[in-house]
């Protein structure tokens, strides 16, 4: 009768002991869950974020290179006024040199006006269709650009500095003088 007891109660322990082991894995299981479930939804909020904070900053750099342009347009606008007060100095002096010199005002002036409704999208696809169209003319245009560049910096003169090196034969004249 002893020993009857004692395995009812040792088979009732170890029923108890799988329980008791089985609830512990599926709590665990289910922390596991909840942690991987709570990363992802941080990792997504950290992804979200950083496109968010891209986009944002994609954004204000286009918005400065847009005020830049329109910068930019205004001084060529003032520029070709300037040439076009220089033409009107000219008629006095030299007729002949007036016209032309307005007609480059003009063609400043249309530059311009053409550059002062446009972002730097719009003008970065008319500089690619341009290229697609000409790339003969583009290519050129690089190699000339790329000549007086070379040629620039070939003809700079360098900047000698002093030397920290004393010179040594005057100060061997000094010694024996």
């Amino acid at each position: 009768m002893i020993d009857s007891h004692f395995e009812n109660n040792s088979a009732a322990a170890s029923s108890g002991n799988n329980n008791q082991s089985n609830n512990l894995k599926d709590a665990a299981g289910q922390a596991y869950s909840k942690a991987s479930e709570v990363a992802r939804d941080a990792s997504d909020k950290v992804k979200q974020a950083a496109s968010d904070t891209a986009s944002t900053v994609t954004e204000n750099v286009k918005e400065l290179f847009d005020r830049q342009l329109g910068i930019g347009a205004d001084m060529a606008g003032q520029f070709a006024s300037s040439i076009k007060l220089a033409a009107d100095d000219l008629d006095r002096e030299a007729p002949m040199l007036a016209d032309p010199v307005r007609g480059f005002a003009n063609t400043v002036d249309g530059y311009a006006e053409g550059l002062q409704d446009q972002t730097v999208e719009q003008l970065t696809q008319r500089a690619s269709d341009f290229t697609r169209r000409q790339p003969a003319l583009v290519l050129g245009l690089a190699a000339v650009a790329g000549f007086f560049m070379f040629r620039t910096w070939k003809s700079a003169q360098p900047v000698s500095s002093p030397s920290i090196q004393p010179m040594q034969n005057s100060f061997a004249e000094h010694v024996r003088g």
